[in-house]
């Protein structure tokens, strides 16, 4: 007996119905659960791999299907996608990251995980301006992100930080910049309440995408460097 099939909704989607190691909504549960409260990273990453590998098995290569969000476990499909391609970019393995983050945007073109500027920051740091270049207009301009994106995309091809960019950043996300050219970045008390805020507060927002990020700016401390000279 099948454990999992594609059902075909009037909106002219799919929805992943399915049990056991199908049900994607409790595989992504445990594997949050394996991550904070057994402290087992390996085994949260693997399980949401191992996940990911059975929703690329189930989506035919030969036909375009799109996946229906308000579905619970066809959104968790999305979200596991979403999820492993985040474990492989904080190991630095871009070029995987960005194939899950493509296959996203394909099985879910509104974007719903909002996974566009992820795919970016791979982009840019694979070297892949011209695939950079094709979405960077898909990120709103009133996203911190998309400036810092187009910041590092051409210091990295110019050696020089535009200072269009730069003077947006100091105009409309004075807190990231300051971020970004801060020495240190504490995960401490004040930041963690920061967060917790309704709504968050913009400074710990500004820490969160540093720290997401945090494995770019070590692999490329001139950028930062720059950032801090300009």
């Amino acid at each position: 007996m099948q454990k999992c099939q594609l059902n075909p909704t009037p909106n002219q989607t799919f929805e992943i119905v399915g049990t056991g190691e199908y049900d994607f909504s409790n595989v992504l549960r445990h594997s949050y659960e394996l991550q904070e409260h057994d402290k087992n990273i390996e085994a949260a990453c693997n399980e949401r791999f191992h996940a990911f590998q059975r929703i690329v098995e189930l989506v035919p290569d030969n036909e375009e299907i799109n996946l229906e969000w308000e579905h619970p476990n066809t959104r968790a499909a999305l979200e596991t996608i979403y999820a492993s391609a985040v474990d492989h970019f904080l190991i630095d393995d871009f070029e995987m990251a960005a194939g899950m983050l493509e296959m996203l945007l394909d099985l879910d073109p509104e974007d719903h995980t909002e996974c566009v500027a992820l795919l970016a920051f791979c982009y840019v740091a694979m070297g892949e301006y011209e695939l950079f270049d094709e979405i960077v207009n898909d990120i709103s301009d009133k996203l911190p992100e998309k400036h810092i994106l187009l910041m590092w995309a051409s210091f990295r091809q110019t050696g020089k930080i535009p200072e269009g960019e730069l003077r947006v950043m100091n105009l409309r996300h004075r807190l990231y910049l300051e971020e970004f050219r801060a020495a240190e970045h504490p995960v401490d008390e004040e930041y963690v309440s920061g967060l917790e805020s309704n709504p968050p507060l913009h400074a710990a927002l500004a820490r969160q995408l540093w720290l997401q990020t945090e494995n770019l700016w070590t692999l490329h401390p001139d950028f930062i460097e720059a950032l801090r000279q300009v």
